[in-house]
């Protein structure tokens, strides 16, 4: 590994991500571009803990939340923040699901329901990394039989790739011994204006949503079986507007996710190809974040229960300070035969692809 792993923009210090879990060591990454900008990453739990990327004066920031250290990052209370997830992303009712005609029980970690893949999914694990070029990092990782409860062993590469165009790409791909589920994403949390002191609401931030449709859920954040129009409700960023113009709206559904906590439909014309999905903009940096993706849905989640997490060089991360993108398909996908299959067979592959690319206004 290059020295310069310790010599970085964000000011993290390598030593802070080194130690060893179950006897795997975990470390600090630095993927670089051609601009001079940066991504670094830990291995436990693909966290992404800085995007260094600048503002309409040329100034760099880090605009995702992440771990100061190992220590934060293995005992946060915050266990998603910024990290890959699986082996099911988002939420499945009850923690049950048939396969097969065979009923199955996974760990109930988020009120009445599993989340996230359970007590100790993938966000929590130790992936082998090997970084292959100063902007690539490939992560792998197995996760046996009957893991949090799930069928099936299944093999997963993960493949972070930062471009000389500043988009942080995800290249994901698994395979399984035996019929299983999955659905895979990345929790990162974004802070366009950049992370701070406490670190801004993300309120004032305008976005777009390329999404005619949305999945309404229960006071537990399970999906009801609908496909609602946005057309008329809080959920509408066809057209750009402030996170925070409708985020405290007298509507049911945003009282059931204490603001934004919901899957949006994405529109696609064609399943498994690259589309854009979502545009944010900070009218304070002049700085802008697309999301395009191969996934059908993403996960919009308004940090509602942010409550001054610790984050690295004495920042922090207050209620609503950050916004998530999260590609992947549909909660509860198992449960509503109807949703787009979460299905995984022996000799099949499952690719995903999502896409965040930074610019200036």
């Amino acid at each position: 590994m290059s020295t310069l792993e310790t010599q970085n923009l964000c000011g993290l210090k390598r030593e802070d991500f080194q130690t060893t879990i179950n006897g795997k060591n975990t470390d600090l990454y630095i993927l670089r571009n051609n601009q001079g900008n940066e991504v670094a990453v830990t291995n436990y739990g693909g966290a992404v803990l800085a995007i260094m990327v600048p503002d309409k004066d040329g100034n760099r920031a880090n605009v995702i939340q992440g771990y100061p250290n190992i220590h934060e990052a293995i005992n946060s209370r915050q266990a998603y923040l910024s990290t890959l997830i699986g082996r099911y992303g988002n939420r499945i009712a009850k923690g049950q699901f048939t396969l097969n005609g065979k009923d199955y029980e996974l760990a109930i970690n988020n009120g009445p329901n599993s989340l996230h893949g359970g007590l100790k999914g993938w966000n929590a694990r130790v992936w082998d990394a090997m970084k292959m070029s100063e902007n690539t990092l490939v992560l792998n990782y197995v996760s046996p039989y009957l893991e949090e409860g799930f069928t099936g062993e299944v093999k997963v590469t993960v493949v972070y790739t930062f471009t000389d165009d500043n988009e942080f790409t995800i290249g994901y791909m698994a395979t399984t011994n035996k019929k299983t589920i999955v659905n895979l994403t990345h929790h990162g949390f974004f802070s366009l204006q950049g992370i701070g002191n406490p670190t801004t609401e993300i309120t004032n931030q305008i976005c777009e949503i390329n999404a005619d449709f949305f999945i309404p859920i229960d006071e537990t954040s399970i999906p009801t079986g609908e496909i609602l129009k946005v057309a008329g409700t809080p959920f509408d960023f066809r057209t750009p507007k402030p996170v925070g113009q409708d985020i405290d709206a007298d509507d049911e559904q945003i009282r059931n996710g204490a603001g934004y906590d919901h899957c949006f439909v994405l529109n696609k014309k064609e399943e498994m190809k690259l589309t854009f999905a979502a545009r944010l903009s900070d009218p304070v940096s002049g700085r802008t974040m697309e999301v395009y993706t191969t996934e059908p849905g993403m996960q919009v989640y308004t940090n509602n229960w942010g409550d001054g997490l610790p984050g690295p060089g004495g920042t922090t991360f207050p209620r609503r300070s950050s916004i998530c993108f999260e590609c992947q398909h549909f909660p509860d996908s198992p449960n509503h035969p109807y949703f787009p299959s979460v299905v995984l067979r022996p000799g099949e592959q499952y690719k995903q692809k999502t896409v965040y690319k930074f610019g200036v206004m």
